[in-house]
């Protein structure tokens, strides 16, 4: 594509950026083992994990107030607790466990990837994640965004336009000059709906070996990469 038009890249993080699934299973196998507990670290991440859409779609509909992420995960995480015999754990331990999501490794090719798109363009987050916890993944990935911008500014949650709008007005662009990069079609979809430019990197174990979803574009994204340096080398990025 012509990336002459393009000034900024936002990206979805959690999956698109790092590998959350690996990162937080190694957390549980570690609780586990510590905890001497009977629980399925895969079966207990997949339960915590389904809080997530349930508690977003409730935020965009108005059922709940705005709630971030980060205390949807917690109710879940104690209930989880309760269930597997382990609500014997203190405060701060349930609190240091609840954010083994903000303690995620980038893919391989995050790093080096971004770092050299951001020698030409303007790179941001634009993830469902908290504000504060975006910082801390960003910190701990050593991930060279220039800027943080999430749901939480927006106060709802992707894929409602009002996400997408509040980047494009804070990174003080016209929706042409930014591009979404995801590894997830609904999140592009929406994107192009208002205009942004979209990129597509493929995931396919995000979810672990028996994902079936967004393993392959399902439109004819602006750019479609098989990794962040291939999309560096297809933006024009050295």
């Amino acid at each position: 594509m012509n990336s002459t038009n393009v000034k900024a890249l936002v990206f979805d993080t959690w999956g698109t950026v790092v590998d959350w699934r690996s990162s937080v299973l190694d957390e549980l196998r570690e609780l586990k083992k510590s905890k001497n507990a009977a629980f399925e670290p895969e079966e207990f991440l997949r339960e915590w994990n389904a809080a997530y859409n349930p508690g977003k779609e409730k935020v965009n509909s108005g059922e709940w107030p705005w709630t971030q992420v980060s205390t949807m995960y917690w109710r879940a995480l104690n209930d989880l607790l309760a269930k597997y015999g382990l609500s014997g754990m203190t405060p701060d331990e349930v609190d240091r466990l609840n954010r083994a999501w903000t303690r995620t490794r980038p893919w391989p090719d995050s790093q080096s990837g971004l770092s050299r798109l951001k020698q030409k363009y303007v790179l941001s987050t634009l993830s469902n994640g908290d504000f504060a916890w975006l910082v801390d993944i960003a910190k701990f990935g050593g991930l060279p965004f220039d800027c943080i911008i999430t749901a939480e500014n927006a106060r709802r949650y992707k894929p409602d336009p009002s996400v997408y709008l509040t980047a494009i007005e804070l990174l003080g662009r016209a929706p042409h000059e930014v591009m979404m990069v995801a590894a997830h079609n609904y999140d592009l979809r929406a994107a192009r709906k208002l205009g942004l430019r979209t990129a597509f990197i493929p995931r396919p174990l995000e979810y672990g070996p028996q994902q079936t979803s967004d393993l392959v574009a399902e439109n004819d994204w602006d750019v479609i990469a098989h990794d962040m340096g291939d999309l560096a080398a297809q933006m024009g990025a050295a």
